[in-house]
């Protein structure tokens, strides 16, 4: 394994006998005050103090255990995973190992949710092994370097959450109970849930201490621990099946717990533990005191007898931030080289090559308004069948390709102004920012009108934007320091949206629909808007071709040049968002085009900034629209949302440009 990451430095001196005393005690009095202050159940003196007393030995005190073990478990098995991989970004969510539980869980629940229940943690331990095996295999030829398997798990990550919400909505009757529950809800009515888990946590944590020899032997380099006798993969094979496992079983249990196996190792080695046998001990007590204080304040704020959102939805909030501080203590040697935003090589004609390609869009165009199946084959509609089926095909067509036009022109934008060519609005957490934004605007207003969805949306993925320039410039906008910093951002703009999805009701639905990026419902005001956007929006960009061309030279450079760089970063940025926010408002946040069209236009030659956009911007409508009559065709007569398509497009793509780049040495 050539990749090596520092891990965070320990505190010195007395931080960690403070913290045994601070963390059990604020645990004691967050429950405390949880049982003080909790509602009174109504009716008579007798029979609610006999309804008090079922609530506090059948809910409320086995919840509060099932959360100390479940965030010991989640401890443990995020140590596990940091210390085998040497990675100190490594957790059940970073790798892919989540989301692929809940992905398998999700489908055997909507196909067989009658035999889910003895199967349901072989189910998930399946699901996350697959997951994690997926990231493994892209990241070995860089000897699993971290930022390399913390993209791959990106990647993975992307692509089963859109097969899920597929899933959940093709199941209609079954969506929003199984989203809820991939939320991370501790709710329990009895104590089997502790029965099943407690027993799990005390095996893995014997079979961590069997393991503590060969976890020592790990942290060394890969020559070394062989030259001690150890047989490296079968090592590595066995403590990550153990993570795997323990993640799998809380995850089975009581759905997605986010980020927590990633904050425990990490606070714990800040307040002090250093060797692998500390670790061991003091990750899983400490992330039994994170989760046993996210729950008891879930349950203090929420209104009621109903929580403020489900504890793994509020455990994610602590993701993003802490990916972001963890961000500067994550070294790569083999991090990826950044390529130019140059073409790799020249067109002759490139204004011929334009007209050529507009015509080819304009002929998809019309090959996707009239080629369809239908009940007794594939028809050509012309006449009166063209007249028929016009009013539902124009429209999620004209938005389609008006959405795919701005994404690819804010990839275009945020690539050219971090000199980044895997910047994008989806890769970078623009697209998150925006759903983030609208989650407020629900939260607010209740139902809002779709143009404060559309300003809400923009404030949310400007935000995310302004956050990830200011931290990726102190990196000198490194590409995986950005895809990091990307990560992050979306982690926690992603928290914020699954909180309110989780609520069930009908702004979750909304929010839920918007994530498939379902176009299916467009009408005449998407389609205007697509369209209007799009002219408005990228009809400034040929006038700042100077800013276009300077930026991705560097800041200092485009200073000496005389550009404003601070003003020019603002308006572009104001561009991409507004952008970037009506786009994924029509279409969702799960595409991938803003990387995608880019690429294709540096890949067919296209050289000078002016034309890289223009054919950016076709490329873009191109690829949405083939995406969406995809996804209106392949499972016919039913439909699957677009956002599936595209992500499924996209993550292979972003996974063959990461590794066609150059390794340094």
């Amino acid at each position: 394994m050539h990749g090596m990451a520092s891990l965070a430095q320990p505190a010195r001196g007395h931080s960690l006998p403070l913290a045994a005393i601070v963390l059990p005690a604020l645990c004691v009095a967050a429950f405390v005050f949880l049982i003080a202050t909790r509602p009174q159940v109504p009716g008579n003196a007798v029979q609610a103090a006999a309804l008090d007393s079922v609530l506090l030995w059948n809910s409320i005190l086995p919840r509060s255990v099932l959360a100390l073990v479940a965030g010991a478990a989640l401890g443990l098995s995020g140590t596990l995973l940091q210390r085998v991989l040497r990675n100190p970004i490594a957790d059940a969510s970073t790798l892919g190992i989540a989301s692929g539980a809940e992905l398998a869980m999700t489908a055997a629940l909507s196909f067989s949710p009658l035999l889910i229940g003895p199967s349901r943690e072989i189910v998930a331990f399946g699901g996350g092994l697959g997951a994690v095996a997926i990231v493994l295999a892209l990241s070995c030829r860089r000897g699993l370097d971290p930022v390399t398997v913390a993209l791959s798990g990106m990647i993975v990550s992307m692509i089963a959450a859109a097969l899920s919400v597929t899933l959940i909505l093709a199941r209609g009757e079954y969506a929003m109970s199984i989203y809820i529950w991939g939320a991370g809800s501790l709710s329990q009515q009895d104590w089997d849930g502790v029965i099943t888990l407690a027993p799990r946590l005390v095996l893995g944590f014997v079979s961590a201490l069997i393991l503590i020899r060969p976890l020592r032997i790990l942290t060394l380099d890969d020559s070394s621990a062989r030259s001690l006798g150890l047989a490296l993969h079968m090592a590595r094979f066995a403590v990550l099946a153990l993570a795997v496992w323990l993640a799998a079983s809380v995850t089975s249990e009581v759905g997605v717990i986010g980020f927590l196996g990633l904050a425990a190792p990490a606070i714990a080695r800040l307040l002090g533990a250093r060797s692998t046998g500390s670790l061991m001990i003091a990750a899983p007590l400490t992330g039994a005191a994170l989760l046993f204080l996210t729950d008891c304040l879930t349950q203090i704020l929420g209104p009621g007898f109903t929580d403020l959102a489900p504890t793994g939805a509020a455990t994610a909030l602590l993701g993003g931030p802490l990916l972001l501080f963890l961000l500067p203590r994550v070294h790569s040697v083999s991090a990826v080289a950044a390529q130019s935003t140059q073409a790799l090589r020249r067109l002759s004609k490139p204004i011929t090559a334009l007209a050529m390609l507009s015509a080819a869009i304009l002929l998809l165009f019309a090959l996707f308004l009239t080629l369809g199946p239908s009940d007794d084959g594939w028809h050509m509609a012309t006449g009166v069948l063209f007249t028929d089926v016009l009013p539902f095909r124009l429209p999620r067509t004209l938005v389609a390709a008006g959405a795919g036009g701005m994404l690819a022109a804010a990839g275009f934008i945020m690539q050219r102004v971090t000199g980044n060519p895997i910047a994008s609005p989806e890769v970078l957490g623009i697209s998150s920012g925006a759903g983030a934004g609208l989650t407020v605007a629900l939260f607010l207003f209740g139902f809002p009108s779709p143009v404060i969805m559309l300003l809400a949306m923009a404030l949310g993925a400007l935000a995310a934007f302004g956050a990830m320039i200011a931290i990726s410039a102190r990196a000198q906008f490194s590409p995986e320091r950005m895809l990091l910093a990307g990560v992050g951002i979306g982690a926690f703009a992603m928290a914020i949206v699954t909180m309110v999805l989780a609520q069930g009701d009908m702004r979750g639905y909304i929010l839920l629909t918007w994530l498939s990026g379902s176009t299916n419902r467009a009408g005449a005001f998407e389609a205007w808007t697509a369209m209007i956007s799009l002219i408005v929006l990228v009809t400034p960009l040929p006038f700042l071709g100077r800013w276009l061309t300077m930026l991705p030279l560097g800041g200092n450079s485009s200073r000496s040049l005389g550009l404003r760089v601070g003003a020019s970063r603002l308006v572009l940025a104001v561009l991409a968002a507004l952008m970037t926010a009506i786009a994924s408002f029509l279409v969702g946040p799960l595409s991938l085009t803003g990387l995608i069209a880019p690429h294709l236009a540096r890949l067919a030659g296209f050289d000078r900034p002016a034309h890289q956009l223009a054919a950016s911007v076709l490329s873009g409508a191109g690829v949405l629209m083939t995406a969406d009559w995809l996804s209106r065709v392949v499972i016919y007569p039913y439909q699957v949302p677009v956002g599936l398509f595209t992500a499924l497009i996209g993550g292979p793509y972003l996974i063959w440009l990461l590794s066609r780049k150059d390794i340094k040495q």
